[in-house]
C-alpha cells in the first residue's frame, strides 16, 4: 500500500511543477536571474532589455526617450508576453487569449511608469502603484473591463514572479540578520490579530469556520491564507468569499492610508516598510504601499533611508515573517477543526504533508534567488559590489521587478468591483475591522518603538 501511494504521489508532484502558478513564478523568476548571472559572468548584463522610463520635465523629453528606446521596449514586450504567456498557457489560458490583452496591459503600465517619473510626481502623490491602482479602480467601476481582457489580469501570478525577482536584491546575509526580528514581530502581530478577529467573530455569533478563515486572512497572508485555512477547516465557499472580500477591501484602503500616514510622520523608509509589512493583508497591496513610500525617499524632505529599503523591510516582514506560516496555520487549524469542531466538512485528518501542500512555493524561489546572487557576489568587497554587481547584475533585475509589480497593481484595480463588498454583511465586517485596528496600532508600536532602531539600521 505504501509503495502504491508513493507511485501515485510522484507523478502528482511532477505535474504540480508545471501546472501550479507558484512554480511558474519560480521558473520565470529564476530563469531570468540565471540568464542575468551568465551575462554578468561574461562581462555583459540584462540592462539593454530591462528598460524603464527616466526622469522628465516636459513631454518632449518623453517623446525623445520613447523614440530612442523603442526597440528595447518592443523587445521587453516580446519577452514578457512569451514568458508569461507560456506560464498562462500551462495554467489553462491559451496564448491567443492572453497575449492581446497583455499587450494593452503593457502599454498602460508603461504610461503609468512614465507618469511616475515626472519630476513633480512625488509632490502630487502620483507614485506608479497608486496611479495604477486608482486608474484600474476607476475603469473597473465605471465603464467596466471587457471580458476578453480578463485573461491577462493575473494579479497573484505577477506578484509571485516579482517576489522571486526581489530575492536578487536581498542577500542571504541580510535575511539571516533581519529574519529573526521579522519573524518575531510578525508572530506577535499575527497571534494577536487572529485572536481579536476570532474572538470578536464568535462573540457576534459567526460560525467558527468563518471566524478562523477571517482571522487567518487578517493575521497571516490575506487571500492565500483565507483560501488555505478555509479548505483546511471545511469552511463553506461563501465563508472564503467573505474573507477574501474583506481582505481586498482593507488592503486597498491601506495602500493609500499607510504611505500617507507614514509620510506625515516622516518615518524612515525602513520603519515604514516594516509597518506596512506588519499591517497590510496582501502581498500585492503591501508591495504597492511600500514601493509608493520608497518613491518619497529623496523627493520628500525629512524622509530618511534609501528608496528600496521600504520594499526590503516590507518583504522581510511579509514574505519571511508572515507568508511562510500559511502551511503551519492551515495544518494546526485543520487538526483543531477535525478534533474539536462538529460538522466541519473536513474530509480527513491533517497530516504533516499539509504544511508542504499549503506552503507558498514562490517563497522558495525568493530564497533561491537570494542565494544565487549572494554566491555570485561573495568575493566582492562592498565598494566593488556597489560599483560592479549592483549596476551589472542587480539593477536590471530590479527594473524587471518594477514592471512585474506594476502589472499586478494595475490588475488589482481592474479586477476590483466595489459593489461586490456590499454582500459581505455587517458582522463579518465588524469582526475583521476590529482586527485591522489592533493590527495597525500594534504594528506601528512594534515598528517604531520596540524594533524601531533595528529597522532604522536596515541599509541599502
Amino acid at each position: 500500500m505504501v509503495e502504491h501511494t508513493n507511485i501515485e504521489a510522484a507523478p502528482a508532484f511532477w505535474r504540480e511543477l508545471v501546472l501550479k502558478e507558484d512554480w511558474w513564478a519560480v521558473w520565470i523568476g529564476l530563469g531570468l536571474i540565471a540568464i542575468a548571472v551568465i551575462l554578468f559572468a561574461q562581462g555583459s548584463s540584462l540592462q539593454w532589455i530591462a528598460v524603464a522610463p527616466q526622469k522628465w520635465r516636459d513631454i518632449a523629453e518623453v517623446g525623445r526617450h520613447l523614440r530612442e528606446h523603442a526597440p528595447q521596449y518592443a523587445a521587453l514586450l516580446v519577452l514578457w508576453a512569451s514568458l508569461l504567456g507560456l506560464g498562462a498557457g500551462a495554467l489553462g489560458i491559451q496564448p491567443a487569449r492572453f497575449v492581446p490583452p497583455f499587450v494593452l496591459l503593457y502599454v498602460v503600465t508603461l504610461a503609468v511608469m512614465i507618469l511616475g517619473q515626472w519630476q513633480q510626481a512625488a509632490h502630487y502623490n502620483l507614485e506608479p502603484p497608486l496611479v495604477a491602482l486608482a486608474l484600474g479602480l476607476l475603469v473597473a467601476n465605471t465603464v467596466g473591463v471587457p471580458k476578453w481582457a480578463e485573461a491577462a489580469l493575473r494579479v497573484e501570478f505577477y506578484v509571485k514572479t516579482g517576489i522571486v525577482l526581489l530575492g536578487a536584491s536581498l542577500p542571504l546575509t541580510l535575511i539571516a540578520w533581519a529574519g529573526p526580528v521579522a519573524i518575531l514581530q510578525a508572530a506577535i502581530v499575527s497571534l494577536v490579530t487572529f485572536g481579536v478577529i476570532y474572538f470578536t467573530a464568535t462573540r457576534l455569533g459567526l460560525d467558527r469556520r468563518l471566524a478562523a478563515t477571517l482571522g487567518t486572512g487578517g493575521a497571516v497572508c490575506g487571500v492565500s491564507g483565507s483560501i488555505a485555512v478555509g479548505a483546511a477547516v471545511g469552511a463553506k465557499k461563501e465563508h472564503v468569499s467573505i474573507a477574501i472580500a474583506l481582505v481586498v477591501l482593507w488592503a486597498i484602503v491601506m495602500i493609500f492610508a499607510l504611505p500617507l500616514i507614514s509620510r506625515s510622520l516622516r518615518l524612515s523608509t525602513g520603519v515604514a516598510g516594516a509597518w506596512i509589512g506588519t499591517s497590510e493583508f496582501a502581498d500585492a497591496a503591501g508591495l504597492a504601499a511600500a514601493q509608493t513610500y520608497g518613491g518619497y525617499a529623496g523627493n520628500v524632505p525629512g524622509i530618511d533611508g534609501a528608496a528600496d529599503t521600504a520594499v526590503r523591510a516590507f518583504t522581510l516582514m511579509k514574505v519571511i515573517g508572515r507568508d511562510i506560516w500559511i502551511g503551519v496555520w492551515a495544518f494546526a487549524l485543520s487538526i483543531i477543526a477535525t478534533a474539536r469542531w462538529e460538522r466541519t466538512g473536513v474530509k480527513s485528518r491533517a497530516g504533516p504533508a499539509e504544511i508542504w501542500q499549503r506552503f507558498p512555493k514562490f517563497v522558495l524561489g525568493f530564497l533561491l534567488a537570494s542565494a544565487v546572487v549572494t554566491l555570485v557576489s561573495r568575493d566582492f568587497a562592498y565598494a566593488d559590489y556597489k560599483k560592479v554587481v549592483q549596476p551589472g547584475l542587480v539593477a536590471p533585475l530590479q527594473a524587471l521587478r518594477v514592471w512585474m509589480f506594476t502589472f499586478a497593481f494595475l490588475s488589482i484595480g481592474l479586477t476590483t468591483r466595489i459593489r461586490d463588498f456590499a454582500s459581505v454583511g455587517a458582522r463579518p465586517f465588524y469582526a475583521f475591522t476590529a482586527g485591522v485596528l489592533i493590527n495597525v496600532a500594534l504594528g506601528f508600536v512594534l515598528s517604531t518603538r520596540v524594533f524601531g532602531d533595528f529597522w532604522n539600521r536596515l541599509g541599502p
